[in-house]
């Protein structure tokens, strides 16, 4: 959330685990991770990010992507919802979800590559003050903020001239008469983009609650509950430039939400509200804070992280359960990938970026427009035109490819095939692991939906929770020691310099 192509590397991978199967996670809470483009950009630029420096397991910020401390409460309660249920946004109320008909919309195309991996940033994973501009970027205490005690009648009273004008397509989203400042503080950078940074923010321990009047029922409950337990509460701030001349970005981005408005799902991140910061002229965008994508997982594989084969039918489970709600309400996401699955610090995976997502209608499901990263992209996609509710299945069928091979289907070739790669060992994978796969490479007109895959051996096969909790300790154990190892490396080299 630098760096080259993955490439292949072993990962010991055993298929038998310690732990028996629970509950799924199930629908709550949904927001999710945007990355926006600049504004010369007509596209989304999607990047993986690259491990520079890791904090020790004390840290709250601690992964290539969010950062929570460990045995911190769920955002998003999900313990208590069922699975297979949605929430109605507006009354806080939960109903069954079932599959129903297509429905329609439209979406910009984005050109995969056809070679290489997408390129990561840098991330800046730290718990020290994040320098920008004169001082340390950290929000002031409530009450602290020249905008705290004004509280605008419109929104020019609160930002005027071309910023009102830039935000106006989000006008409906942002909460306008808060400063965000006075509600989120101790911001710490914890990713980094061209498109925006990503920060790491304490929920004010004395601010209103009630008056943030954009946040989900559920979140302000539990935003409330928290603060009168005296809990420390930790979301993630995504933070947008803005700038006079405008950007498509936020078109994007208001397509985004309107395609999802009113929609939560365990296994989704969504957007918990929007705001503007008047100190940098940026928008802020309340998520939860995240622990790592799939994609850090998988590079510390190479670095001797082990991924038995429940933990992989785990993040395959999830992700499936998404994909069942997207397909309920018509929608595809055309970019699932390692990259776009989060993990959050209860082990719970949720499905990020709907940049590339369409809704599409019963009648006609058919588009042309090229979209996702070659790696996880069906085939079909590149001969055109395609259903665009079928491609979702292969693109896991290539994440749960790569959880076991430490490296993406296709990643040492140009030319890309219509079926899998030979595994590795395949001997050490279950014959219902092979038959997964063999499904999700299935042609579109045969290919299985995430309903039909939930039902799978392999799928039901998961490990708990709690073995999840385990793989990110062991993740941070990990990249404590690659830290290390790269400082004495580093301080090496440098007395070879000085003795030279």
């Amino acid at each position: 959330m630098s760096g080259s192509t993955r490439t292949s590397a072993s990962s010991s991978i055993s298929p038998k685990t310690d732990t028996q199967t629970e509950d799924d996670a199930d629908e709550s809470g949904l927001v999710y991770y945007l990355d926006s483009p600049l504004p010369t950009q007509t596209t989304f630029d999607h990047v993986r990010p690259q491990i520079q420096k890791v904090e020790s397991a004390q840290q709250p910020l601690r992964s290539g992507t969010f950062g929570v401390k460990p045995g911190e409460r769920d955002p998003y309660g999900l313990d208590e919802v069922e699975d297979g249920s949605t929430l109605d946004i507006k009354s806080g109320q939960k109903t069954t979800s079932p599959i129903s008909a297509r429905g329609h919309g439209d979406s910009k195309p984005l050109s995969p590559p056809l070679s290489s991996a997408p390129v990561r940033p840098s991330i800046l994973i730290s718990n020290d003050t994040v320098t920008a501009r004169d001082g340390p970027f950290t929000a002031p205490a409530s009450g602290s903020s020249p905008f705290s005690t004004i509280v605008p009648v419109t929104p020019n009273q609160r930002y005027g001239g071309w910023l009102s004008e830039v935000v106006k397509p989000l006008e409906e989203f942002i909460d306008e008469a808060i400063n965000p400042r006075d509600y989120y503080l101790d911001l710490t950078e914890v990713a980094q983009g061209g498109n925006g940074s990503v920060y790491a923010a304490r929920v004010s321990d004395n601010a209103n609650i009630a008056r943030l009047s954009k946040l989900p029922p559920l979140i302000k409950a539990q935003d409330v509950e928290g603060q009168t337990n005296g809990e420390a509460m930790f979301v993630a701030i995504k933070s947008v430039p803005l700038s006079p001349s405008g950007s498509t970005k936020l078109d994007e981005l208001r397509r985004e939400l309107v395609l999802l408005r009113g929609l939560m799902h365990g296994n989704i991140l969504a957007m918990h509200a929007l705001y503007v910061d008047l100190v940098d002229d940026s928008l802020w965008i309340r998520m939860e804070l995240m622990e790592r994508s799939l994609a850090d997982v998988v590079v510390l594989c190479e670095e001797g992280l082990v991924l038995q084969e429940r933990v992989i039918a785990r993040f395959t489970h999830d992700t499936l359960a998404a994909l069942k709600f997207l397909r309920s309400h018509n929608i595809a996401h055309r970019d699932v990938r390692s990259d776009n699955l989060l993990l959050n610090s209860q082990g719970i995976l949720k499905l990020t970026d709907f940049s590339n997502a369409i809704k599409v209608s019963q009648d006609s499901p058919i588009v042309d427009d090229a979209v996702g990263i070659l790696y996880w992209q069906a085939p079909e996609i590149r001969a055109g035109p395609y259903n665009a509710l079928q491609v979702d299945i292969w693109s896991v069928g290539a994440t749960v490819w790569e959880l076991a091979q430490a490296a993406p289907p296709f990643s040492d070739t140009d030319v890309p095939g219509d079926r899998w790669p030979r595994l590795r060992k395949p001997e050490i994978f279950s014959p219902s692991f092979h038959e997964f796969l063999r499904l999700c490479s299935e042609p579109a007109v045969s290919r299985p939906d995430a309903s039909d895959l939930l039902k799978n051996a392999f799928v039901n096969n998961t490990c708990g929770r709690p073995v999840i909790g385990q793989l990110l300790q062991q993740c941070v154990a990990i990249e404590r020691v690659v830290s290390q190892r790269q400082e004495m490396e580093d301080g090496e080299d440098e007395a070879t310099l000085m003795i030279s």
